[in-house]
Order: C-alpha cells, then structure tokens, then sequence
C-alpha cells in the first residue's frame, strides 16, 4: 500500500510540475479585458500562489531557490515578494540596499522559473516619494519581463479612497513612464475590503489597472463576497492578493469550510489569488516551522497545517489550467 502511495504521490508531483513548467512562455503578457486577467491570446488566466512574509523580518526565505520550490513542489505560478516598508529590522525606510537585493532575489527566481511575481510594497500608510523612487527603479529594471506585476499599496487601513487614489495615481504615473503593460494592483481603504470605493470612483486614463481584495476566511463572511460581486458588476478588476484560512489576526484555528467557500467563489469567478504566508512566525497563517530551511526542499514535518493545506489547493487548482 505505501509503495502504491508512492508512486500516485509521484505521478500527482510530475503532472503539477509538468503543468507549470513553462507558465509564462506559455501565457506570455497578461492584461485585462473587462474585469477579467486574461493572456496573450485573451483567454482568461488565474494566477494562485503564495506571498513571502515580509522580507524585513523573514529575510532568509528571500531566495531564488526557494521560490523554485515554491513551484515546484507547492505548484505556485505567482509567488507575490512582500516588501516591508516600516516594520523590521530590515525595513526599507532604513535599509533601502538590502530591501532591493532581497526582492529581486525573488523577482529573478521567477524569472528563471518562468512563473508570474509581484513587487508589493507591503505597507499600511502613504509613503509617495519612497515609492516612487522604488517603483521607477523596478520599472526601469524589469519592464521586458512579462512576468512582473506591481502591487503599489499592499493594506492601506485608515487613509481614505481619495488619498488611495491620488497615492496610487502618482506611482502609476512613475511606473508606466517605463512599462505600458504589466498589470498594476491598487489597494482600497480598510485593509483592502472597501472594494466599493473604488468601483464608485475608479482610477482613469490607465489600461491594466486592478484592485485588491484581502480576505481571512475565518473573519471574513459572505458579506465582502457579496461587496466584492457588486464592485465586479460595476466593471471593477479584481485581484485577490492576500488571502488565508484563519482569523484576520493571521491567528487562530484554520476554517476549513469557509475557507473552501471562499476558493469555490473565486475559481467560479476566475479570480487570481495569493495565499499568506512563507514564513515561520508562531502564528497560524505562517506555512512554515521553524525547521524549515531556508531555501525550500522541505518536507511535510517542517509544514504547519496551513501549509499542507495551501499546498493541497495550488497543487489541485493549478493542475487544472
């Protein structure tokens, strides 16, 4: 029975592998069509994956193998580089350098695992003139590749829509001076649930442009669905960037239930999502343990719940497209 267990276990790894393999040859340049991520032949693409923790506190998963594990063994085809912009030891604000060289460690990795990444500057307030300089540099640098996508405000809480707004309005402005195509992703007040705001009062004069929806399944109920739908219907483009099976604290039990709820609505949707997080913190929503190694290849023991989980979804879902 084990060695039978074996071999399905293999066939299931070389199919998810086989599947991603050449992802963003295969796709090429995403755009939006309508409210749709679609590729380059206009068909509609959903992109699932996983984020890093913030690099200024879980720095040494910052790394090209790791994200080559990501794909194959978890069968991301976006990983998402989550760059701490206050909060850390290695924050950006005080350690710009570093910051850089751990994001583009991640940028390449996928890069040359030919998957999709997002450069989400991973902060809960306004800080235009950093984000501009980051932003035009990483335009500059990485416009050729279509596997990048630019997240410009990760969790905006207190700011209201029109701050988000002009904010995101200036480092669209900065970033498409050097890329017309790749997709931009632009968060909405209240930690990305008031979805609402912007379908009233989009963003104008820009192709390309979606909006983020962050939900924890265990707090989070039919209600933001519900929300999310209207802003859909209204023509929003909606891309769920950050997302988990647990409480909104990132603690507290798994919600299997909801949690499924909440992938049958956006598989039903093609909607991309991003699951949070790869890192070892002593929380729930933390894939890892902190025997993992830093640069993937890690086994089942080295997963909390929420990582044999995750990884139960990407491998399923993605072997699908």
């Amino acid at each position: 029975m084990r060695l039978k267990t074996n071999i399905i276990t293999l066939v299931l790894l070389f199919v998810c592998g086989f599947s991603n393999a050449q992802f963003v040859k295969k796709h090429g340049q995403l755009h939006v069509m309508g409210t749709q991520l679609v590729d380059k032949n206009n068909e509609p693409v959903v992109l699932r994956g996983l984020s890093f923790g913030w690099h200024s506190m879980w720095p040494r998963f910052y790394n090209e193998k790791a994200v080559s594990w990501l794909k194959k063994d978890f069968n991301c085809n976006v990983v998402r580089a989550a760059m701490g912009i206050e909060l850390g030891e290695y924050a950006y604000i005080k350690d710009p350098q570093f910051s850089k060289e751990k994001i583009e460690a991640v940028i390449n990795g996928a890069i040359k695992s030919d998957i999709y990444v997002i450069i989400d500057w991973h902060s809960h307030n306004v800080n235009l003139k950093e984000a501009k300089e980051f932003f035009a540099e990483m335009s500059k640098k990485y416009s050729k590749y279509p596997n990048i996508i630019y997240e410009v405000f990760n969790e905006p809480d207190y700011e209201t829509w029109w701050e988000v707004k002009n904010y995101s309005e200036e480092v669209i402005r900065v970033i498409r001076e050097n890329d017309s195509n790749n997709i931009i992703l632009v968060g909405s007040p209240h930690w990305d649930q008031d979805v609402n705001l912007p379908a009233e009062d989009p963003i104008l004069g820009y192709t390309n442009i979606m909006y983020t929806m962050h939900f924890y399944a265990a707090t989070h109920g039919k209600e933001l669905r519900d929300r999310t739908d209207e802003a859909i219907k209204r023509g929003l483009p909606i891309f769920i960037s950050e997302s988990a099976g647990m409480e909104a604290t990132g603690d507290g039990p798994l919600n299997i239930k909801a949690w499924q709820e909440y992938i049958d609505w956006m598989e039903s949707k093609k909607l991309s999502w991003i699951t949070w997080s790869v890192s070892d913190k002593d929380e729930t929503c933390s894939i890892l343990k902190k025997s993992a190694k830093s640069e993937g290849k890690w086994k089942d023991e080295d997963l909390k719940e929420s990582g044999i989980k995750v990884r139960e979804f990407l491998r399923k879902y993605n072997s699908q497209q």
